[in-house]
């Protein structure tokens, strides 16, 4: 018996990703995404397990950069990877099968438990719904709950069960504020990524006389940086979310960055494709053309 049957079936079993021309398709491979990764991460760092987690186990305080364009990457092929979406799914649990501890209020945790895997990936869709209103524009009631369900596939690539996510925008803001309430705290990690002073390497990537130069100024630049990175963090995470963990946000702090995107709105859609778009979004919006002309 040829063996391409069960191998079929097995692809036919395989979670799919989001479809093309859906609200995810236009917003995690735009440029003005990224401006939203640093509220999610730290959201996500904010739980007790996942920021022991990433205390214990990552390399983001000594290869910031390479883990952020592994992320980044990761990300893409949730959306955009098509037949290896499901694959990156599967290579990141398996990542996940040995990372346990203890967490900060002394309770064991795993990072495939359905509680910390879920709400990793659960922080996604309210970063993304507070975003947009500033970067982008305000969802419809309809895009809303479009983004939701396909948030609800990416999980299903992550291997999240249904049962472990709340199955519609109904059941998640319960779950949402349940968990900010009884869970969400100013970790460790937390502190470090909105912190100012704490001190990052430069980065690696690039020509090499461009990571020389960037080396060299580095002093100059980081603090800068670093400001606004706090700024950009704190700023696009949801009121609620950022009352939780304790951060401290002004009025003129809001102005400004009201500002800020008011800018950034009126740019990036005017901007070519190839500086609009991710690598990963650009080559599959190219490619879901040129299948749409056949």
């Amino acid at each position: 018996m040829s063996s391409e049957a069960p191998r079929g079936r097995d692809r036919k079993r395989e979670p799919e990703p989001p479809p093309p021309g859906g609200v995810l398709w236009s917003l995690a491979g735009d440029v003005r995404a990224l401006l939203m990764l640093p509220a999610a991460l730290t959201l996500q760092v904010a739980h007790p397990a996942v920021g022991a987690g990433v205390d214990d186990h990552s390399v983001f305080r000594t290869d910031p950069w390479g883990r952020g364009e592994r992320s980044l990457r990761s990300l893409q092929l949730w959306v955009y990877g098509g037949e290896e979406a499901a694959e990156e799914g599967r290579r990141l649990r398996k990542l996940h099968r040995t990372i346990q501890g203890t967490d900060t209020r002394g309770r064991r945790y795993h990072a495939l438990s359905p509680a910390n895997y879920a709400w990793v990936h659960a922080t996604g869709f309210p970063i993304y719904r507070h975003g947009t209103r500033y970067l982008v524009r305000s969802l419809s009631e309809a895009q809303e709950r479009a983004l939701y369900r396909e948030w609800l596939q990416v999980g299903r690539i992550l291997g999240i069960n249904d049962r472990d996510m709340p199955q519609s925008i109904e059941e998640f803001w319960p779950y949402y504020r349940k968990v900010l309430a009884d869970e969400i705290e100013a970790t460790v990690v937390v502190e470090e990524l909105v912190a100012t002073d704490r001190p990052v390497p430069p980065p690696d990537r690039g020509p090499r006389l461009v990571r020389l130069l960037v080396k060299a100024l580095w002093p100059v630049l980081f603090p800068p940086l670093a400001r606004f990175r706090r700024f950009i963090t704190i700023g696009l995470m949801p009121p609620d979310a950022r009352e939780a963990i304790g951060l401290e946000w002004t009025a003129t702090q809001e102005r400004k960055l009201r500002r800020f995107c008011g800018v950034v709105r009126a740019v990036v859609p005017v901007l070519p494709e190839r500086l609009r778009y991710l690598p990963y979004a650009r080559r599959a919006r190219a490619a879901h053309r040129m299948r749409g002309t056949r």
